[in-house]
């Protein structure tokens, strides 16, 4: 898995249950997150793989002095031991994260 930001491409928006069987189906644990407007996560790392899909609002990722924008319907792809910081949106952010299953 590399660092990746797929924007969302779908003629629909993105749909909770539908997101959650796919990360499921690709070997993710899924649960749902929300964020308070400006909520703030200092530069940090993770022991397993994440993939984030936003649902509603927007976050920014910062990783190796690069920010990634993500809208609803978008995905990012975090690989272990990535270091990064995040800001959510104006409105907040609603997210789903899957960890890799070990």
């Amino acid at each position: 898995m590399g660092l990746e930001h797929v924007v969302w491409n779908g003629t629909a928006p993105a749909v909770e249950p539908e997101l959650r069987t796919r990360l499921a189906a690709d070997g993710f644990d899924v649960y749902r997150w929300c964020d308070e407007p400006g909520a703030f996560y200092a530069p940090h790392s993770h022991e397993r793989d994440e993939r984030l899909w936003l649902l509603e609002g927007e976050m920014t990722f910062e990783v190796a002095g690069r920010s990634y924008r993500l809208g609803p319907g978008d995905r990012f792809e975090l690989p272990a031991g990535t270091r990064h910081a995040a800001t959510a949106g104006p409105q907040g952010a609603t997210y789903l994260i899957g960890e890799r299953r070990d």
